[in-house]
């Protein structure tokens, strides 16, 4: 009698691994090429620097794909991740960069990578404080995150020339458009590739209309390999490492909260406190070996759980092949220029709709939460209250001290602290008191 193999264990055929993996690859390819245009152009980098960052982390995401796909030696939690440049990340790496030097930001990198091992032991001991009100509040908050972030890619930065050109937004809409008609009209496998089959029919739709430009995908290199310590030694300063220490905790709730939420997409059962650590183990490891490659720190990204939860594709494998897929385009030049040259608002408009069912999944999620009891309640809306302010409300903590906005001015980092808390606050409360008692202590009141 053969055994049951789950969904998250199936292997496919090559045919139908290499589209679903493709259509993960797609999704995410803005995250590693923006990270470094924004370094490059930040530090003032050289043109064949940039183009090396770029095969650099590229790599370093396969790398990362295929660790947490296949989980070996308890690094990485054997679901379908795909990982990517962190934003907060970056942006802590670039304050380090400029306020001392470049060796420094990635020596940093690599001394939060070694801690990480230290931390989690400790981590996940806590874990029972993520209960699903918890995350169920931080998927809610990535998905609003991950929509702004991306929306910038489709209207362009407030204040430039471009900004809020309707050719854009509506190239970004009209990506959209096509994949809902692709969900809708296709059956079986060409369903689940809806999403890819969106992003491709809006680049050509893009390149009809002229506005994408296949001039500079041949010229170059055919074959590009990263340099390792690409700006020289590291230089270790533990001082100037605390900022992205400090993330690194934040950055373990996260992956909390994915590795939950992608385990419940693929409909497989586990122990957070046995496979949360796998999935934080494998962050640790790419980071640190991203930091060899002069990249920030590279975590479980949670762009592709919409993915997974759009196509009902749950296999780690068609992940596995994206991480094979991420390594081509880091080795074949002409490949990585092809992914650059779709332009942002497809790009955009693909990752919104997809980062939206993520909130789905959070609501979802939180459907299984008894929201009678108002602890529950002022748990969600605290979370939802010190989450949404910073993202909706940039540089609202921009006068407090550096330290306090580190945290609070990251909504995912303030959201989730905060439910934490409050969830304890009212847990540690005995009785508890339900929406419906106090409805019925005020009648009696009036009564």
């Amino acid at each position: 009698m053969s055994q049951h193999v789950q969904p998250v264990d199936e292997r496919m055929a090559l045919r139908r691994l290499i589209p679903f993996g493709l259509q993960h690859v797609l999704v995410m390819a803005a995250s590693p090429i923006t990270s470094v245009f924004i370094v490059s152009r930040t530090l003032n980098l050289s043109a064949d620097l940039t183009i090396n960052l770029i095969s650099a982390t590229f790599l370093v995401c396969g790398l990362g794909s295929l660790l947490q796909s296949f989980g070996p030696w308890k690094f990485g939690a054997r679901l379908p991740f795909i990982m990517v440049p962190g934003g907060a990340p970056i942006a802590i790496f670039l304050i380090i960069a400029k306020q001392t030097d470049i060796q420094t930001a990635v020596g940093a990198v690599i001394i939060t990578a070694l801690l990480y091992f230290a931390i989690i032991p400790v981590f996940a001991r806590g874990l029972r404080y993520f209960p699903k009100l918890v995350i169920g509040t931080m998927l809610i908050l990535v998905s609003i995150n991950l929509v702004k972030i991306y929306g910038g890619i489709v209207t362009g930065q407030p204040g430039s020339a471009h900004f809020g050109d309707p050719a854009n937004i509506l190239m970004a809409l009209m990506t959209i458009g096509l994949t809902l008609v692709f969900a809708r009209v296709l059956t079986g496998m060409l369903s689940q590739l809806s999403v890819l089959f969106g992003l491709l029919a809006g680049a050509a739709v893009a390149a009809a209309l002229g506005q994408m430009s296949f001039g500079s995908i041949l010229p170059g290199p055919v074959v590009s390999f990263p340099t390792l310590l690409p700006f020289g030694m590291p230089h270790f300063d533990l001082y100037a490492a605390v900022p992205l220490i400090v993330f690194s905790v934040i950055s373990m709730a996260e992956a909390t909260g994915q590795t939950v939420a992608i385990a419940d997409a693929v409909g497989k059962d586990i122990d957070q406190r046995v496979d949360v650590p796998k999935t934080i183990r494998g962050d640790a490891l790419i980071s640190l070996i991203g930091g060899l490659f002069g990249t920030s720190l590279i975590i479980t990204s949670g762009e592709n759980i919409g993915v997974v939860k759009a196509t009902g594709v749950k296999s780690r494998y068609v992940t596995a092949v994206s991480g094979v897929i991420l390594i081509g385009i880091a080795l074949l030049a002409p490949i990585g220029r092809l992914v650059y040259a779709i332009p942002g608002p497809v790009v955009g408009g693909t990752a919104i709709i997809v980062f939206c069912i993520i909130a789905v999944m959070g609501i979802d999620m939180l459907r299984n939460v008894d929201m009678s009891d108002h602890g529950n309640v002022f748990t969600l809306a605290s979370g939802l209250t010190m989450g949404l302010l910073p993202i909706l409300v940039p540089g609202v903590y921009s006068h407090f001290p550096h330290a306090a906005q580190m945290i609070l001015g990251n909504g995912l980092a303030a959201g989730t602290v905060t439910a934490v808390l409050v969830n304890i606050l009212f847990q540690s409360r005995a009785p508890r008191v339900g929406f419906t008692d106090m409805r019925a202590g005020l009648e009696l009141t009036e009564e």
